[in-house]
């Protein structure tokens, strides 16, 4: 894929965002039960062609490493929460019993609440991504091919400050709160106990108590205690120690 098939992609990317906004708002307004779940479907329609854009920009995004993959990882997992939500939210209408009444109230409180970082965290993304798309461009011959040479140098690069940043963020945290890498690492046993082979940081996150614990886990992935890999764009964890 060259530079213009990735400008073309963000452009619908952008134009979907947009019509998306603008009906989602019209969830804030008191509606009928079929008006509802009218707006949810045609927001489930814009969430899922938005989904598989974000999937191919990160399919091709993330051959370059550094900020372009975590820049379109981060993409891929807003859309990918917010398609979860709406579906949430769609399952449950039609419930009119006092309990379903109260899942579905909950359920839209949760798609509400995520929505109002939402908008915000693909927009700028988005603005980030447009600006590396452009710089490619320029690297590229006749701006639209980037040569594999400088693209394989500029891959290197961008990882090894990557990997950098994240081993100071690691040291810091055991320097102000040495206490939270323990509990990390225990939450994270503890959900091998349970079963869970590979775990995601938020599931670290919430059995251990620790903010941002995602920064705590990349730190042991990188001094070798847990291993890592991606699964739908995400990352996941394992503890070596666990057989």
């Amino acid at each position: 894929m060259d530079v213009e098939e990735l400008r073309t992609l963000l452009s619908e990317l952008e134009k979907l965002h947009s019509h998306f906004e603008s009906r989602f708002s019209q969830l804030y307004s008191e509606k009928s039960a079929e008006e509802l779940e009218s707006v949810l479907r045609e927001l489930h329609g814009f969430s899922s062609r938005k989904l598989e854009i974000v999937s191919s920009l990160y399919r091709e995004l993330a051959k370059f490493g550094g900020k372009l993959e975590e820049l379109s990882k981060e993409l891929y997992r807003n859309e990918h929460q917010m398609k979860f939500r709406i579906e949430e939210v769609l399952s449950l209408l039609g419930n009119d019993d006092f309990a379903g009444r109260a899942r579905l109230k909950a359920s839209f409180d949760r798609l509400v609440q995520f929505h109002r970082l939402y908008d915000y965290a693909v927009r700028k993304s988005l603005g980030e991504l447009s600006a590396e798309v452009e710089g490619l461009a320029f690297l590229g011959e006749n701006h639209k091919k980037v040569p594999v040479g400088i693209l394989e140098e500029i891959h290197r690069t961008r990882h090894i400050e990557e990997n950098l940043n994240k081993l100071v963020r690691f040291i810091y945290r055991l320097y102000i709160h040495p206490s939270d890498a323990y509990r990390v690492e225990n939450a994270l046993l503890e959900w091998h106990a349970k079963g869970l082979l590979w775990v995601e940081a938020r599931n670290v996150e919430k059995l251990s108590g620790v903010r941002d614990a995602e920064e705590i886990l990349e730190g042991l992935a990188l001094i070798g205690v847990v291993e890592k890999k991606m699964r739908g764009g995400e990352g996941v964890y394992r503890h070596r120690a666990y057989g």
